[in-house]
């Protein structure tokens, strides 16, 4: 009894073993440095994340995934779950029945984004669903420069325009050099504007880090036994009473020649006075021997 109990106390803990071991792999593998945020130092990065991975079920992982999203601060942008079947085959096992078999694999493709100090926890909290990581690309792009570059364009068009501006109000010009001149204008507010909108779109991508997710699960089968239907053969009645109803079908038709004949009644009358009156005349025509 007391070898049992160690053994049993060496079998858990040897199965907690290998539970701990692979769920530190997992969050191994989904770590990055390139997603936390410790060490940017004044730096603007544009952090995004493209995993792929196999989990236990598909629909189960989605939900917790969602719900850590939303958890910290997140939302999610597209979501595709779906079931892609792979084969289906339909067997009679009976006149009545047939069994469908369908192998089909549970998938989804998912797009969420996350605050920027947010993504490092976010990622690790995900690897726990992971059964086997097919691969994790973490990017962070930095955006300084080019936020700067943005800033200095914006300010170097906002003057030009200011200059523009005056010079239009102060200046007394012919209308065709003022009209050159509003358009020129507006040629810059417009190369401003977009300046503006592209720092703005830096910006959110900053602030917020996009994940995009490839779930997908062992390969199911699934069967189903369902009732064939009826031929129209099944629904013919029986001889007897297919010969009663072809002898009435025949009495019909009868019927309906008759009919048709009584109908014509005033034309045989006709005909039998002709011919009664062709054999009266035709006797006395006909010369005596």
């Amino acid at each position: 009894m007391g070898v049992a109990l160690l053994l049993l106390a060496a079998f858990a803990c040897a199965k907690s073993g290998e539970n701990a071991e692979a769920a530190e792999e997992a969050k191994t593998l989904a770590s990055s440095s390139a997603a936390s945020t410790t060490n940017d130092q004044g730096r603007q990065f544009i952090r995004t994340a493209d995993m792929k991975f196999k989990v236990k079920d598909v629909a189960q992982s989605t939900y917790a995934i969602e719900n850590t999203v939303q958890k910290f601060g997140g939302f999610v942008t597209h979501t595709n779950l779906q079931s892609v079947v792979s084969q289906h085959k339909e067997t009679q096992v009976s006149p009545d029945s047939t069994l469908q078999t369908t192998k089909f694999t549970v998938e989804n493709n998912l797009t969420f984004r996350v605050p920027n100090h947010r993504l490092d926890t976010v990622v690790k909290s995900i690897a726990k669903q992971v059964d086997y990581l097919d691969f994790r690309v973490i990017k962070a792009e930095d955006a300084s420069l080019q936020l700067l570059a943005n800033n200095m364009a914006q300010h170097r068009t906002d003057a030009h325009r200011d200059r523009m501006q005056n010079a239009i109000d102060k200046q007394p010009r012919k209308l065709n050099d003022i009209a050159n001149s509003e358009n020129d204008l507006l040629d810059k507010q417009e190369t401003a504007d977009n300046t503006k909108l592209e720092s703005l779109s830096l910006k959110d991508k900053v602030a917020y880090s996009t994940v995009t997710l490839a779930l997908y699960q062992n390969e199911k089968v699934r069967q189903e036994l369902v009732a064939n239907e009826k031929s129209v053969n099944a629904y013919r009645p029986h001889i007897g009473l297919q010969i009663w109803d072809s002898f009435k079908t025949g009495w019909f038709i009868l019927e309906g020649i008759l009919a048709f004949i009584a109908q014509l009644w005033s034309l045989i009358l006709l005909a039998l006075i002709g011919i009664f009156l062709f054999r009266k005349y035709s006797r006395k025509a006909k010369p005596a021997l």
